[in-house]
C-alpha cells in the first residue's frame, strides 16, 4: 500500500503538466488560424484568363492517288532486281578452299584457353573432345566465319548469314572463354 500512496503524487502531477501543456498548444493554433486568415485577406490572387483556342481547318488528303510505297508489286520488282546482282561477300567466300572447323557449328565449339606463340594470340578450341590452334584470319563454323581477334577470354569473329530478305550480310559472333568446358 505504501507503493501506491507514492506513486499516486507523481502520477497528479504527470497530468497537470500535460495539462497545463495542451493548454497553450491551444493559444498557437490560434495565432495561427488568424495569421492565416490574415494572409487570405491581404494577398489577392491574379489569375490570367485563357486565350480562345484557335479554329481548327481541317486539310484533305491529297496523297491517296499518288504511289503507294507498300505496293507489293513494288516490292518484288525490286527483290527480283537485287537477287539477279551476286553478292561480293558470298561470291569470295565459295571460291576458297573450306578449312576442317567450317564443319562444325559454332554453338558445338567452346573456348578453353590461348596461348602466345612468337608474339601471335592462339585461341584454343575444344571440338568433338579435339583440341584446335585457331588464329586470326582462320575460318570456323558453318556461316562462313572468319576470326577477326583474339583475347585472353574471347574470340571474335565475322560470319556472313542471310537476313529475313535473303540478303546476304556480316554479323559479329564471338566465343567465350569456357571455365569448365568438358
Amino acid at each position: 500500500m505504501m507503493g501506491t500512496t507514492l506513486r499516486w503524487p507523481a502520477t497528479a502531477c504527470a497530468c497537470a503538466i500535460t495539462v497545463l501543456a495542451l493548454t497553450a498548444c491551444g493559444d498557437a493554433q490560434d495565432e495561427l488560424q488568424q495569421w492565416i486568415e490574415q494572409q487570405r485577406r491581404e494577398v489577392k490572387p491574379n489569375v490570367t484568363p485563357l486565350s480562345p483556342p484557335k479554329k481548327f481547318n481541317p486539310q484533305a488528303y491529297l496523297a491517296g492517288a499518288g504511289v503507294e510505297p507498300f505496293s507489293t508489286q513494288k516490292l518484288t520488282v525490286a527483290i527480283k532486281q537485287e537477287s539477279r546482282q551476286p553478292n561480293s561477300l558470298l561470291a569470295a567466300e565459295i571460291n576458297r578452299r573450306k578449312e576442317p572447323l567450317e564443319a562444325y557449328p559454332l554453338d558445338s565449339m567452346a573456348m578453353v584457353g590461348s596461348v602466345t606463340k612468337q608474339g601471335r594470340p592462339y585461341a584454343l578450341l575444344r571440338v568433338d573432345n579435339l583440341l584446335y590452334q585457331v588464329k586470326t584470319g582462320d575460318y570456323l563454323g558453318q556461316n562462313y566465319g572468319k576470326v577477326t581477334k583474339i583475347s585472353e577470354t574471347d574470340v571474335s569473329l565475322r560470319e556472313i548469314v542471310q537476313d529475313a530478305a535473303g540478303e546476304w550480310i556480316e554479323r559479329t559472333s564471338s566465343l567465350q572463354l569456357q571455365e569448365r568446358a568438358r
